[in-house]
């Protein structure tokens, strides 16, 4: 049939696609190499203080360190593969000969494409399922050795631990697992039938959702009376579906979770009336929208520099560098919005303005 034999990877297909992830890998590598040099030598003084082994300076901190800026900085690396390839096909009037033979701009673009998808697939699954799994071990490790900050405490904590029950500690103190003035209230009809009270709550350390509780006191409420139970010597143990993580958030937590994680971390904080789950929502749509980029800058750098300039490629390789800084610039400016509007918006906002751009520049490109 004629719509397989045009999907049929040509011979022009495998050339275009090997010079464009040949030169994306190694632009990788090479910009990743200076990253690692120059974190090394800023860090060589507190790796020595800690005593941090050399082992654990490869495996856990720079063996998970490199995937993470691979991938935070794929949009820049995939203009450069394709604007510095391009150009030089474009200044041995590779690309002349191909339209020549009768092959369409169009037509060109389906190895770049196929090249994009790979790329975006793999940033996908790397920012979706690997990278967060390594980002906690390279976090501990800079906890451990780097002195990075750790949040141990928390005040006036209220929250949802389901549609009937509200929680609260006035302070969590991470370090004995101890919340204190804790307080949780259950309700029936909007009616408030139980209400515990306790000077400490602790969280156990071997069984999830266990809490042990002194000097604590609950108060049952019926219709006609109210039963109140209190201890202040014998502690009481009891199950409430919380634990320390849904309230005590350490910056960059959210990188250390994959998708399916964060997709039922903020369905479950949302459920119980969390106010700070956007940096989790940026994280995960952001996972999303970073990987659908790969199509757009590709098309933008194709067809910027897939016309002969006088210049040659260093006015196409300037342009692009500048438009790939821009993207990454207003990606992060877009996401620090998040709090003033809908987070989807503000995540894909960037890629929504560069397919204009892509859009116009492919109309204007050699056809």
């Amino acid at each position: 049939m004629k719509w397989l034999e045009e999907l049929k990877i040509k011979r022009l297909d495998r050339y275009i696609i090997a010079k464009f992830l040949g030169t994306y890998f190694f632009a990788i590598a090479l910009i990743i190499a200076i990253i690692v040099v120059f974190d090394y030598n800023e860090n060589l003084d507190k790796f020595t203080t800690s005593n941090a082994p050399m082992k654990a300076i490869i495996f856990d901190y720079y063996l998970n360190l490199v995937p993470y800026y691979a991938n935070t900085f794929s949009a820049l690396f995939v203009f450069i593969a394709v604007i510095y390839f391009t150009s030089k096909l474009a200044e041995t009037s590779e690309i002349i000969a191909m339209f020549a033979a009768g092959v369409s701009f169009k037509r060109l673009l389906r190895p770049y494409m196929i090249s994009a998808a790979i790329i975006a697939a793999m940033t996908f699954i790397l920012s979706a399922y690997v990278i967060p799994v390594g980002n906690k071990t390279r976090m501990d490790f800079e906890v451990k050795h780097k002195r990075r900050d750790v949040v141990e405490m928390a005040r006036n904590i209220q929250l949802q631990v389901d549609d009937s029950t509200v929680a609260y500690f006035e302070r969590y103190d991470s370090r004995n697992r101890t919340g204190y003035r804790f307080s949780l209230d259950k309700f029936r009809d909007k009616k408030l039938v139980s209400h515990m009270t306790a000077r400490t709550i602790t969280y156990s350390a071997n069984e999830k959702h266990k809490w042990t509780a002194k000097n604590w006191t609950i108060r049952e409420l019926t219709d006609n009376n109210e039963i109140i139970r209190a201890e202040k010597r014998l502690p009481l143990d009891t199950i409430i579906k919380i634990e320390p993580g849904d309230f005590l958030i350490s910056e960059g937590q959210q990188e250390t979770m994959t998708s399916p994680q964060l997709s039922e971390y903020i369905d479950k904080q949302r459920a119980r009336g969390m106010a700070n789950i956007k940096p989790f929502e940026v994280e995960y749509h952001k996972r999303i929208a970073m990987s659908f980029a790969a199509f757009i800058l590709t098309l933008i750098g194709a067809s910027l520099s897939s016309k002969k300039t006088k210049g040659g490629m260093g006015l196409s390789l300037g342009i692009g560098l500048g438009l790939s800084f821009s993207y990454i610039l207003f990606q992060a400016i877009s996401s620090a919005f998040a709090e003033q509007m809908p987070v989807v918006i503000a995540v894909w906002l960037p890629n929504i303005i560069y397919s204009f751009i892509a859009i116009y520049l492919y109309r204007k490109a050699p056809k």
